[in-house]
């Protein structure tokens, strides 16, 4: 991934963000075995800030009216319970980048 954001709602391989140069990635992880699976030599491990939370939600939305998926119907219906269950992946090269792009008086 260089780029975008994905939000995955069901398991990953083993390695998740290998070659992970760009993006965001929000990872439900409904069992906690999601961690072990993701390859931290590029990419940290974030929680989710309002911001991730408003975004990830506005998308699982999306996903549910194009798709009429049942995963991200349930999802959405204990929402707030669901929510604690996504972590965020992010490339610490790429989040630096966005960090230096921020305007002073937001780092403060």
């Amino acid at each position: 991934m260089t780029g975008g954001t994905v939000v995955v709602l069901g398991e990953t391989g083993r390695n998740f963000g290998a070659g992970m140069s760009g993006g965001t990635a929000y990872l439900y992880d409904a069992h906690g075995k999601t961690v072990p699976k993701i390859n931290i030599g590029m990419v940290d491990i974030d929680p989710l800030d309002e911001k991730d939370k408003q975004l990830l939600k506005k998308l699982v939305e999306k996903h549910v009216e194009t798709t009429g998926s049942a995963k991200g119907k349930e999802l959405l219906t204990n929402w707030e319970k669901e929510l604690k269950r996504f972590i965020k992946v992010m490339p610490r090269d790429y989040k630096a980048v966005l960090q230096r792009q921020k305007p002073e008086s937001a780092k403060i």
